[in-house]
């Protein structure tokens, strides 16, 4: 029975690491073939919008997880499912602003720049940037529009890697009249 348990164990560990030298092989080829950083940057997010599109109908039905009531509500689901069900690790949720339209996902350790350094001459690239898009797009498809960036980040030098997130508006459908009220 505890063969199994390790080896189940070991193949998460396995994938983990799989999928993190596979995005490190991603992030590399976008900077040989992009000018700059900061096209880079654009394409880890438009990427990662894309996967945010599709990524949340698995976690509905993975989680059930119920409608969310309020930003608070959705930020802790973020972190304490999502992150968790996704990548492993579960960020804390600070820095909320006045508002409460506006806060902080910080993680301690950021499983994405596992076996990563930032050569100098990319110093504006945020290895990461795909979680944002990823965030932005799946909150979209529940009808929240966000926007999503990075504070702080671990490859920079920055003691933790800090995502800041800020609620900009609730989407409403674009129904016909008839079936919105019929």
């Amino acid at each position: 029975m505890s063969r199994q348990s390790n080896r189940t164990t070991d193949n998460k560990k396995m994938n983990s690491e799989l999928f993190t030298l596979t995005y490190g092989a991603l992030v590399t080829q976008l900077c040989k073939d992009y000018e700059n950083d900061e096209e880079v940057n654009k394409q880890l997010d438009k990427m990662g919008y894309n996967i945010g599109v599709r990524l949340i109908e698995d976690f509905l039905a993975r989680s059930s997880v119920g409608r969310c009531q309020d930003f608070r509500e959705t930020a802790d689901v973020i972190a304490k499912v999502a992150f968790k069900m996704y990548l492993g690790v579960t960020p804390s949720v600070t820095n909320w602003s006045p508002a409460g339209d506006e806060f902080s996902l910080v993680l301690e350790s950021n499983p994405l720049v596992d076996f990563v350094e930032l050569p100098d001459n990319h110093n504006v690239l945020i290895y990461s940037n795909l979680l944002c898009g990823v965030l932005r797009g799946a909150l979209e498809m529940v009808q929240m529009a966000v926007d999503v960036r990075f504070a702080q980040d671990t490859l920079r030098g920055d003691n933790v890697t800090e995502i800041r997130m800020k609620f900009i508006k609730r989407i409403e459908e674009n129904l016909p009249y008839h079936i919105r009220f019929f």
